[in-house]
């Protein structure tokens, strides 16, 4: 069923296409998920497509009784209004139940006698039953004590920014809608709740558009792509692990057609040159041709983030922490945390929203002083901090006034002196941008002007607080490969589970009543070490605690299990095993003979994006029917060397 229809909208700011005659529908079921460069308009496309924006051209029919929720990236609150009240806005006649039903409530507990409000109060639990409401408002507090909301009597005023977000999110979550917009949903939550968010929108009904950062949950969440680059749209059916391969051949296809114009006009300029006269219909019309041929060049690239500064070098003695302790009022954050820093350490700091990530941080950096402990900093030590709160930014300067007051100039790794201005290029900043006033870029490009000149004054230890949020993933990815090549300490807090595992081999974990863990590896090892620590969960073998191999377990998989039990005893393979083991080759070679059909029917229809998506679904089977083979074959070669082996 078709929810919402996008018709060749266009949308400029100022003299800047942010984007063009963009068209696209979304169905119940589709969850689409939005990327690019920051400031290519993403923000702007959402509130275009929820009715917040008018489009310069173009228009958005939505459904009657389509109804539609948007979670901003900045959300407008009522300072006023309480957590729950601020959930329960709205005008469909669920939202307009539990409004009448906590009223009537809230009356009765002040006057618990009066009979006019027991009477609205069983009117308004009729009515509650009557819409089913009942899941609604148990959802609505299940939702924000996920988030970490748990006093929903209290004033929005009174919440941090986060918080305030995190509430925003509850109620775009559960206010009825058929299309739910997010932008950036994975900011300001903690790893625990962006795992329980995704549950969420893997179950949810109706249709999901979402702008988002995290690369996991792109994979996770996502089974549409969506990228906006210079102003144009592209789609793509696949979540983002796809999406990345898919990319790759559109861009091999494009360049392949870019150089075979190249060739047609340099032999129609040859021809050109050699004196051709307009004067008959040929000569015209190859004229004409070759005019065509200039106008059909492809806009440049949006160019790619480069960035490679030289820092300064380290001593012995880097950061040292001993004892830490820190705790607001009765509430303890951490006690008796020790760290040494050694030379190319890579500590990510994870733990709940609240806990006190930051403030350990904040800390370490000589921003706070501790209640208990000591910490030390080496006399080469030169820090760079990149905070998760947006630091206060003259926005009457220019571009690359703001740079300059950091440093005229930088060297880079390579040892390459180069301008402010030149750098500015490399990190996605033209020179027609430069002398932009701060105040008219857009959010994203705000924080990636910050992390510039946080890294052009060539620290040599960065702190970086959540440097995820409101930053695009070809930013993201470039800060990863600066930082695979830095040769200083990085100590991060962040929630997201991508970047940690890019980028960090420590973990310092906050478990809780103080408690700050260190462990060796990134997050998903030390995740998988906590669940089997706190869980007893078997492996896949089996050869721990009694459970069994899951039914999609393969038959590999299972029959490892099998032998590991039975202890010495005369390996063999199966009658299946080894019909398998004797066809293996063939099916191998038949698998791959139908990719490189696919990849030359892929080359043929590449002007019918139809067929091409078609083609692109047929390919992605084929390409896990291969890999399922291959392992089949990697499993039964292991198998008859073993049982070879025990025969000698």
């Amino acid at each position: 069923m078709n929810l919402l229809s996008v018709e060749n909208i266009t949308k400029t700011y100022g003299e800047k296409v942010l984007f063009k005659d963009v068209t696209f529908g979304l169905e119940e079921g589709d969850k689409m998920g939005i990327i690019g460069v920051n400031g290519t308009g993403k923000s702007t496309l959402l509130q275009v497509v929820a009715g917040m924006e008018p489009p310069d051209s173009g228009r958005v029919a939505v459904g009657s009784r389509v109804r539609i929720q948007m979670l901003a990236q900045s959300p407008v609150f009522d300072p006023e209004m309480s957590v729950l009240e601020h959930l329960y806005q709205g005008s469909s006649a669920e939202m307009v139940a539990l409004r009448a039903y906590e009223e009537a409530l809230t009356a009765l507990e002040l006057r618990p006698g009066d009979e006019t409000l027991q009477q609205r109060l069983v009117a308004a639990n009729t009515r509650m039953d009557e819409l089913n409401v009942w899941q609604l408002e148990s959802d609505a507090k299940t939702a924000l004590t996920r988030l970490g909301i748990t006093s929903f009597d209290a004033k929005l005023g009174t919440l941090s920014g986060g918080q305030r977000k995190r509430v925003a999110m509850a109620a775009a979550l559960i206010q009825p809608s058929d299309v739910l917009i997010l932008d950036e949903p994975t900011n300001h939550i903690d790893n625990e709740s962006v795992a329980w968010l995704e549950g969420m929108l893997q179950k949810r009904k109706g249709a999901l558009l979402m702008i988002t950062h995290d690369r996991y949950f792109l994979d996770r969440v996502s089974n549409r792509m969506m990228e906006l680059d210079r102003g144009s749209a592209f789609f793509y059916t696949a979540n983002y692990t796809r999406f990345l391969e898919l990319k790759l051949e559109r861009e091999e296809r494009e360049a392949a057609s870019e150089l075979k114009r190249q060739n047609l006009l340099r032999s129609e300029l040859a021809w050109i040159r050699r004196g051709a006269k307009a004067r008959t219909t040929k000569q015209k019309a190859r004229i004409e041709r070759f005019e065509q041929l200039k106008e059909a060049a492809p806009e440049r690239a949006g160019g790619k983030l480069d960035v490679s500064v030289a820092s300064q070098r380290l001593g012995k003695k880097i950061i040292e922490a001993e004892q830490l302790r820190k705790a607001y009022g009765s509430r303890v954050l951490f006690e008796d945390f020790n760290y040494i820093a050694v030379p190319g350490d890579r500590l990510g700091i994870i733990g709940r929203n609240g806990s006190g990530k930051s403030t350990l941080l904040r800390i370490l950096a000589g921003r706070l002083e501790p209640d208990g402990g000591t910490v030390e900093r080496g006399p080469t030590v030169k820090l760079g901090w990149f905070s998760q709160e947006h630091e206060e930014m003259n926005e009457e300067l220019r571009v690359i006034e703001y740079i300059r007051e950091g440093a005229e100039q930088v060297r880079t790794a390579e040892g390459e002196l180069i301008s402010a201005g030149q750098m500015l290029e490399r990190f996605l900043f033209p020179s027609t941008l430069q002398w932009t006033p701060i105040a008219k870029l857009s959010g994203g490009e705000k924080r990636r002007l910050q992390l510039l000149r946080v890294l052009m004054q060539a620290p040599n230890v960065l702190l970086l607080d959540e440097p995820t949020n409101d930053l695009d993933i070809a930013t993201l990815t470039v800060l990863e490969d600066y930082l695979d090549e830095f040769p200083g300490v990085v100590l991060i807090v962040s929630h997201d589970r991508y970047f940690l595992d890019r980028t960090v081999e420590r973990i310092a974990a906050f478990e809780g009543g103080g408690k700050v863990s260190v462990h060796v590896g990134n997050y998903t090892e030390y995740q998988e070490r906590a669940a089997l620590a706190g869980q007893q969960i078997p492996d896949r073998e089996g050869s721990k605690g009694t459970g069994s191999p899951s039914s999609d377990d393969s038959e590999a998989g299972s029959a490892e299990g099998s032998r590991a039990g039975q202890r010495g005893k005369a390996l063999k393979m199966s009658y299946k095993e080894q019909k398998d083991f004797e066809q293996i080759d063939d099916w191998i070679a038949e698998a791959e003979a139908e990719l490189a059909l696919l990849e030359s029917r892929m080359e043929e229809a590449a002007s019918d994006s139809v067929r091409l998506q078609e083609l692109a679904m047929e390919q992605q089977a084929a390409e896990t029917r291969l890999e399922e083979l291959l392992e089949r074959w990697t499993y039964l070669n292991e198998l008859a060397e073993q049982i070879a082996a025990q025969k000698k």
